[in-house]
C-alpha cells in the first residue's frame, strides 16, 4: 500500500501494489498524481534514488530524503522537517486499526482498495 499524505495526515493519493514489489517503483506513479510545486517531499531512505529526485527538482518540489548508507555523493537532510514524516505512519496506523484492512481478508485489489478509500473517508470524517 502506497500513501501520499498532506501536512495533516490526511490522505491525499493511495495506490495499491505487489508485495514482492519495491516501493520506489512506485514513487513517482504516486507522485504524478498530486500537485508537489512548492511542497517537501518527505520520504524514508529506501526512496533515494537520483530518478526521483531529479522527478521531485523537476515539478517544483523540495525533497527531504535522507542518503542510504554510504552513498558517493550524501543529500541534504533537514532532520526538523524530517520528523513530519511520521504523519504517514500514523495514518497507516489508523488503518490498522479497521481489522478487515489490517488482515486482509479481500481477494480482490479492488475490493481491498475500496475498503482503504471507505476508511481513509472515515478518517478523514473524524
Amino acid at each position: 500500500m502506497h500513501a501520499a499524505v498532506d501536512a495533516y495526515g490526511y490522505p491525499v493519493y493511495l495506490m495499491i501494489s505487489e508485495g514482492q514489489r519495491n516501493d520506489i517503483n512506485y514513487a513517482i506513479p504516486l507522485l504524478d498524481q498530486i500537485e508537489i510545486n512548492g511542497s517537501n517531499v518527505l520520504a524514508d531512505r529506501g526512496y533515494d534514488s537520483n530518478k526521483l529526485l531529479d522527478y521531485v527538482y523537476a515539478r517544483g518540489g523540495e525533497p527531504n530524503i535522507p542518503s542510504r548508507k554510504g552513498p558517493k555523493f550524501e543529500c541534504h537532510c533537514d532532520w526538523w522537517l524530517y520528523k513530519e514524516r511520521h504523519l504517514v505512519e500514523k495514518y497507516f496506523l489508523k488503518l490498522k486499526a479497521f481489522r478487515r484492512i489490517a488482515t486482509r481478508y479481500d481477494k480482490l485489489a479492488a475490493t481491498y482498495l475500496g475498503f482503504i478509500c471507505i476508511a481513509s473517508i472515515l478518517i478523514w470524517l473524524k
